[in-house]
């Protein structure tokens, strides 16, 4: 049986954005990157060989701002990285959390699109439920489809027909919660993790076998990740291959975490902090210590 973790208080109507940046090794740039947003930024995991930080946020502004300044400080030009990216600011998804709806995060995600479209004049392709006349059909684009054919068989839905010379392009979704998951394995044998990956793989996980410099990987997104969480993959993969490591990338629903035996946190690279609850509270206090930081400047 897991332990209890601590509820981390009322969650109002929110959406999580989880900003890729194609950047990492320049730590001072991806940190000027993440100060635009302010008391809205959640949480930050930046990968060197990959070359990529995962910069997670809640508010209206804060992507905006994000984007905005990736694409002044990065050229896609000189990015080189182990994954896959179409773009300095590669992926940017709007989650539904607590009160808020697919609905909403479906808005958000086309507003955003149009706004990198039309104001940064960046192709985006969108990606999750289709909104109009698609929307009856239950049309659903992943984004692996945008990754396969992107500027190939698939235009951007917005923007330019071509990428941008500096930028790239951006592939903007609407979905719900998932778990990003790597497991390093102990053996450097990249064939190995590559089959590792082909068995794992199913509607609930998306995997794939990487070599990240002198070791490989697989990297996973858990996108159903309480029928199929961490512990569940882990136990898969060690079944199959020695794993030296394992590690979250950015954060990890609470009902997730208390899913799990807390006996196995520490291996699983999990802990109460990593939740989005935990963080989300963390936000509100420092929101409320900024407005009492004001009310004492203007008493």
């Amino acid at each position: 049986m897991s332990a209890t973790v601590r509820k981390w208080g009322r969650i109002a109507s929110v959406l999580e954005c989880v900003i890729n940046i194609s950047e990492s090794r320049r730590i001072d740039v991806v940190s000027a990157i993440a100060e635009h947003a302010g008391a809205d930024l959640l949480d930050v995991h930046s990968c060197s060989e990959h070359n990529r930080s995962v910069l997670t946020v809640v508010g209206e502004t804060a992507p905006r701002a994000i984007t905005m300044a990736a694409v002044e400080l990065l050229d896609i030009r000189d990015h080189r990285g182990a994954h896959p990216r179409i773009g300095v600011v590669d992926v940017v998804p709007f989650v539904p959390l607590a009160q808020s709806s697919m609905s909403e995060a479906i808005a958000a995600r086309d507003s955003f699109a149009r706004w990198a479209a039309h104001e940064l004049h960046i192709p985006c392709f969108t990606y999750g439920p289709a909104d109009g006349p698609a929307a009856a059909a239950g049309a659903v684009r992943t984004l692996p489809d945008i990754r396969r054919n992107a500027f190939d068989s698939l235009a951007p839905d917005t923007g330019p027909v071509g990428p941008h010379p500096t930028a790239g392009a951006i592939a903007v979704g609407a979905r719900d919660v998932l778990v990003a998951y790597n497991l390093w394995l102990a053996d450097c044998d990249l064939d190995l993790a590559r089959s590792i990956a082909a068995a794992i793989r199913s509607p609930h996980v998306r995997a794939l076998g990487m070599q990240v410099g002198a070791d490989v990987q697989v990297s996973m997104n858990l996108i159903a990740p309480d029928a199929t969480g961490p512990a569940d993959v882990m136990d898969f993969v060690a079944s199959r291959a020695p794993i030296a490591r394992a590690e979250l990338v950015g954060l990890i629903p609470q009902s997730t975490l208390e899913a799990i035996d807390s006996k196995r946190w520490d291996e699983l690279d999990l802990s109460p902090d990593s939740t989005i609850e935990a963080r989300l509270t963390e936000r509100e206090h420092r929101l409320r210590r900024d407005e009492g930081d004001v009310g004492d400047a203007r008493s």
